[in-house]
């Protein structure tokens, strides 16, 4: 068996677009000033977990740096008619916005129609949690062709539930061909395979937490450095632990 290393791709090599995909100000910052990242996205739990109160204060806040790259923000209500509120109210905050509407609500009550009325009218929308073929035609079918959109399928959890998600993703860049301004985003990953394999089927966007974009260090490594940075790492943790065994 040969030992010969695959060529793998570095970062700025790949067509797949990277987002950063996080709350956490100080690393939005980050993220943009380091410039890998073409593009932002949060939602209300990334947002709750970093402790943010003032939804419109920190959307204001990552705008006031981020104004060049295209930031999505989530409508965060239940019922049709307060969605489309919010999302009027997102859109108005920068033109680079992205208001990010659920495939559903709670109560599994399709958005599609509301997609079609903020496409009609012009905004910009990202389409959220989507899994199956049947949402992303629903959604396709809802856009406005003239409109830019990013419809995220969450191929992670796809992978999570046992199943393989490129076919979803592949059906899913099939059923939006005829719409050239809809990108199609591989949402949730969970490892730096998932880049690879998002850019090398042809997905457009991918989404990236701050702490897996920090394995883009490792990406092409060597295995056997990889290897031997193990084995060190092992060493070191047990004898920093002051490990022994004794018969």
């Amino acid at each position: 068996m040969s030992d010969a290393q695959d060529t793998i791709p570095q970062l700025s090599d790949l067509q797949i677009k990277i987002f950063s995909d996080g709350a956490d100000l100080d690393s939005i910052f980050a993220a943009y000033e380091e410039g890998i990242v073409r593009g932002f996205t949060t939602n209300p739990t990334l947002m709750a977990k970093a402790g943010i109160t003032n939804y419109l204060r920190f959307a204001r806040e990552v705008l006031r740096v981020v104004q060049d790259l295209p930031v999505s923000f989530e409508v965060f209500a239940d019922d049709i008619e307060e969605m489309r509120r919010q999302a009027h109210i997102l859109a108005e905050l920068g033109q680079n916005v992205y208001v990010k509407i659920p495939v559903t609500n709670t109560k599994a009550e399709s958005c599609a129609s509301l997609v079609r009325g903020l496409a009609a009218a012009g905004l910009k929308l990202n389409i959220t949690a989507l899994f199956t073929d049947s949402q992303t035609q629903a959604i396709a079918e809802a856009l406005n062709p003239d409109v830019p959109a990013i419809v995220s399928v969450f191929a992670g959890r796809i992978a999570d539930s046992g199943r393989n998600p490129i076919p979803y993703m592949e059906r899913a860049l099939t059923i939006l061909k005829p719409l050239p301004q809809a990108e199609l985003l591989w949402a949730s990953p969970r490892e730096m395979l998932n880049i690879i394999q998002a850019n090398d089927m042809g997905c457009h966007i991918i989404t990236v937490t701050p702490d897996l974009l920090k394995k883009a260090a490792s990406l092409g490594k060597d295995l056997n450095t990889f290897s031997l940075e193990t084995v060190k790492m092992f060493y070191e943790d047990a004898r920093r632990s002051g490990f022994s065994i004794q018969p």
